[in-house]
């Protein structure tokens, strides 16, 4: 017969302290999250004004080159406001889901509110190793470049 170890049968006790940090939580999650929303709707809002005024008035530059440059301008904001939305959604289904757990002492909705903020936290690490990288790669590009001159 094939025992079981002890991580295996242990069993975790939620109880009303851990419900009450647990309520907290969606109530900051949600918070933020809206928050975020709003930032992104910032961020495409700023976007659009600087395709619109890049191409209207060339945004102070010299002829084609300052349409241009608001054009990209603008589209590295919907680039990042895209890449935002994902965090700030999985935030939002954590708070929406957690609060539907306690609510309704459902259990299924519990696995969903922790598989989103697992998601959550894994995007934004993966995404702070990905920036740091290319912090780094610059940072030695600029040494080996300014080693060159």
């Amino acid at each position: 017969m094939e025992q079981q170890s002890a991580f295996k049968s242990f069993e975790l006790d939620v109880n009303q302290e851990i419900i009450d940090y647990l309520k907290e939580t969606s109530k900051w999650s949600y918070i933020l999250s809206i928050l975020g929303f709003v930032g992104i709707g910032f961020m495409l809002i700023g976007a659009l004004i600087m395709a619109i005024s890049g191409g209207i008035a060339n945004s102070g530059f010299d002829g084609a080159y300052g349409a241009g440059y608001a054009v990209g301008v603008a589209f590295v904001y919907v680039v990042l406001a895209l890449v935002y939305l994902f965090p700030v959604l999985y935030l939002f289904r954590f708070s929406k889901n957690m609060k539907s757990a306690l609510r309704l002492s459902n259990n299924q909705d519990f696995k969903k509110a922790f598989a989103n903020l697992k998601s959550h936290y894994k995007f934004i690490g993966i995404f702070t190793i990905v920036v740091i990288s290319l912090y780094t790669l610059i940072l030695i590009g600029a040494v080996v470049g300014a080693s060159l001159f």
